[in-house]
């Protein structure tokens, strides 16, 4: 199969590209590496360095290639940012993403799986959330993604189009081979800010609030390793290419792990002192964010095989040589 990644370039598009090739499919990368890296693809992929906010490139580029199907990544993805400019957010990832969408159907291609989030859910009325839970975004970037949820739904039932959307909650870890990782500037994301300090690039990481309505007070959040959610992509296109029907698919282990239990975790797979102090809460943060997996398991088959441990261990064996 010709599979295009979007945002092949960034930290789970790339991992997604090398399940991809261990899958013996042919790889199109397109990502305009305003925030991806180009180490990190690899060479045997085809790759054009392009801004999906060009639509006639796109489309012309679109044209060039026998695609089957397009895996959409590409996207601004950090919520302070969003919220601070909003602008950027709705052009980058809503115009770029309906830009995609109209050029694949202008080219004949029927299938995408759609890179979103369980931030649209909001504060969800319960947990483990699962997907009939309603979706009341929070931040211009989960309304971002919403948008384009949106989108789909009524391609399909104008052109023909085949979608799935698949919420991921909180992506981790890094390839257990050490080829890839997470690098992102400024870094955003609870893991690999521990493992910074457990190296000795900070201080201390700052606990966001320990007064939740959660065992030990800190947020908990649902934790996936990254090459899970690769093997979520690719039977999701499976799904897809075998006639199923266009969906939308939860993304997480199903078991939360707080703030303080990362922290712990990190200082036993370091074997490092890793120091800590608890500050304000912020403003938008749920306690507990946990996924309900079962429709994932059930219509795809998934089953995640990553535990917070591994997830760890990968991350930290990354950020302790990273190759980008």
């Amino acid at each position: 199969m010709n599979i295009l990644v979007t945002g092949g370039a960034g930290y789970i598009g790339s991992h997604f590209v090398k399940f991809l090739l261990k899958k013996n499919e042919n790889v199109f990368v397109f990502d305009n590496l305003s925030r991806g890296h180009a180490e990190a693809i690899p060479g045997t992929v085809k790759f054009t360095k392009i801004d999906l906010l060009d639509y006639q490139k796109l489309k012309n580029a679109l044209s060039r290639e026998r695609i089957d199907a397009v895996v959409h990544f590409a996207a601004f993805a950090y919520v302070g940012e969003s919220v601070e400019n909003p602008a950027l957010y709705y052009t980058n990832n809503v115009v770029g993403s309906l830009n995609l969408i109209k050029a694949a159907v202008e080219n004949g291609i029927k299938k995408i799986i759609f890179s979103s989030t369980c931030s649209v859910y909001g504060n969800p009325l319960k947990v483990p959330i699962s997907e009939d839970e309603p979706t009341k975004p929070i931040n211009p970037y989960a309304e971002s993604k919403l948008v384009i949820e949106k989108i789909l739904r009524d391609f399909e039932t104008a052109y023909g189009l085949r979608y799935i959307a698949l919420r991921y909650f909180n992506a981790a870890g890094a390839d257990p081979e050490g080829e890839l990782g997470e690098s992102h500037d400024p870094e955003p994301h609870l893991i690999p800010l521990v493992l910074q300090t457990a190296l000795g690039a900070r201080e201390k990481i700052y606990i966001f609030g320990d007064d939740y309505d959660t065992e030990d007070g800190t947020c908990i959040r649902d934790y996936i390793h990254v090459n899970d959610l690769a093997d979520a992509h690719y039977l999701a296109l499976q799904y897809l290419t075998d006639s199923g029907k266009s969906d939308i698919f939860n993304l997480g282990t199903g078991t939360g792990n707080s703030v303080k239990e990362i922290i712990d975790m990190a200082r036993k797979v370091t074997g490092k002192t890793i120091k800590s102090e608890v500050t304000a809460r912020r403003e938008g943060d749920p306690a507990v964010l946990v996924a309900d997996n079962t429709k994932a398991k059930n219509i795809l088959g998934w089953n995640p095989g990553y535990n917070l441990e591994d997830i760890i261990l990968s991350a930290y064996n990354w950020h302790r040589n990273p190759k980008f």
